[in-house]
């Protein structure tokens, strides 16, 4: 069978069997991108962030190309250039394993496109910085890095990293790095040396040292160019990042989030940084809880077709209504010609579940003004301010699992989620929540696709939650149960199967 086609039919095959053009797809997720309902163990229901989906994702995939590869010799052969292709990994201690066969088999990184670093053992694992050496030599044995994604936190291991990024991963496109904010110099740095990168998210950390200002030396007079940069995620202690990157040029920036968790203090000028790059964005999304200036912000960002903000922000009428203090507020100067999807973070009072439920008895005036603050903004949401308005979001996992512990909204948020709904309704616009199902649509309407549980399982036999799935869809509409009769095959073809010649993903 193996040899009734040529090896590079066998290879597109493959691929498609283990979602490759998922996994090497160069942008990063964003608020808007959804979530899912999946099955778990420990509750009824678990909301599987876009993170959450990749990882299983690369899971499942690694799973289908170790049983390509173990089903006989000649597949084995033509599949070790394909098992490289991405290298996943949950434990960094796999590090040191990979950094040997690398050495003694110096061709297989040259196959290498895509290497994640997943945090999934939070507190109770090693840090980063132990696995520098291992980390560096593996970068510098994969010469066509196409993606390099690190989850977990770095601190003194990050220099070297990004030296050897600069010598040796020059076609490196998405990059995701978590730093302290001290390190900014060395972000700066690594940008300079890596003009191919179309995606970019950095989350900063709060500096080691206590320190007022960050000293950036030299970094400080880099105007860096990146021509060919779309994408750009910030989160975290970025103040000093969108002061520097103000100045910077950005050609193809389209794309623009940035979120400030739940820091009051120190914001960031972001006004000043979408003054030079606004014109251009066609997605934006502010997450924070200060209030930022919205009219102007819509100004500046005159082609957007997506926005996204904090439906908690205290907004000032527009002049007219400023004295009465209490008039409608208006989001726009002028209508937007282009936005057609907003996205709403915050809302975490809004309908009377979680949060608002454990503030109603000790502080009820509390959930009351910021529900106030939800009504006049959502009202402002309409097709005067937003003529092609067509989808608003509620970003918030934290708001949908708590509806759908909940068993729906509580109180006056039922009334609050009616009203809203009508609102969208009359105007023809999809009122959805973060699974980009319509708000209100709870997880037990699902039906379940039991065929799956038992692959499922196998897959993920070491990560905390069992799921239940629909088949992904692919572009060009190529789905996996199209190939699970050609791995069944594959599986019969040989009794005795083969070690694999090493593990990386999941063990």
């Amino acid at each position: 069978m193996a040899n009734s086609l040529p090896p590079e039919l066998w290879s597109h095959i493959f691929g498609l069997a283990a979602d490759e053009d998922t996994i090497f797809y160069p942008g990063l997720p964003t608020s808007m991108t959804q979530s899912s309902w999946a099955r778990s163990l420990v509750t009824d229901w678990q909301l599987r962030t876009p993170r959450d989906s990749i990882n299983m994702v690369q899971r499942r995939s690694y799973a289908t190309k170790k049983s390509i590869i173990s089903t006989c010799q000649s597949w084995r052969r033509l599949g070790l250039e394909f098992l490289v292709r991405y290298l996943f990994f949950n434990d960094p201690s796999k590090l040191r394993s990979l950094t040997a066969l690398l050495t003694s088999n110096p061709s297989l990184g040259w196959w290498t496109r895509r290497l994640h670093i997943t945090h999934f053992l939070y507190e109770r694992g090693p840090s980063l910085d132990d696995f520098e050496a291992a980390l560096t030599s593996v970068l510098a044995q994969t010469p066509n890095l196409e993606i390099f994604i690190v989850d977990w936190p770095l601190s003194r291991a990050f220099g070297s990293i990004a030296d050897t990024l600069g010598t040796h991963c020059k076609n490196l496109r998405t990059a995701h790095w978590h730093v302290p904010a001290e390190l900014l110099p060395k972000v700066i740095w690594a940008l300079d040396a890596l003009p191919l990168l179309v995606s970019l998210a950095v989350e900063f950390d709060a500096p080691l040292k206590d320190s007022d200002t960050l000293t950036l030396g030299s970094a400080q007079d880099v105007k860096l160019y990146l021509p060919n940069l779309q994408q750009l995620i910030l989160r975290g202690y970025s103040a000093e990042f969108i002061e520097q990157a103000s100045g910077w040029s950005l050609p193809l920036l389209r794309s623009f989030s940035f979120d400030f968790g739940s820091k009051h203090e120190d914001v960031p000028d972001v006004l000043s940084f979408l003054g030079t790059h606004g014109t251009s964005l066609l997605f934006l999304d502010l997450n924070c809880i200060p209030a930022l200036d919205i009219r102007t912000i819509l100004d500046l960002c005159p082609l957007l077709t997506a926005f996204s903000f904090n439906l908690d922000w205290k907004i000032a009428p527009i002049a007219q209504n400023a004295d009465a203090g209490d008039g409608p507020i208006v989001l726009t100067n002028r209508p937007h010609e282009h936005i057609a999807h907003i996205g709403l973070h915050g809302l975490l009072f809004a309908f009377g579940v979680g949060l608002a439920s454990a503030y109603a008895t000790p502080d009820p005036l509390r959930s009351l003004l910021v529900q106030r603050t939800n009504d006049r903004n959502f009202a402002a949401l309409t097709k005067a301010s937003f003529p092609k308005l067509e989808r608003v979001r509620v970003l918030s996992p934290t708001v949908l699992t708590d509806l759908e512990r909940a068993d729906g909204p509580q109180g006056s948020g039922m009334e609050r989620w009616d009203r809203w709904a009508g609102m969208c309704e009359g105007m023809r616009i999809r009122l959805e929540d973060c699974t980009g199902a319509l708000l209100g649509t709870l997880p037990q309407e699902y039906e379940e696709d039991e065929g799956d549980e038992d692959e499922e399982d196998e897959l993920l036999e070491d990560n905390e939650y069992s799921y239940t799935d629909e088949e992904p869809v692919r572009p060009g509409g190529v789905g996996l149960s199209e190939l699970r009769a050609l791995l069944e095959e594959c599986r019969k073809m040989s009794e005795e199967r083969e070690e694999p010649l090493f593990t990386l993903a999941y063990q």
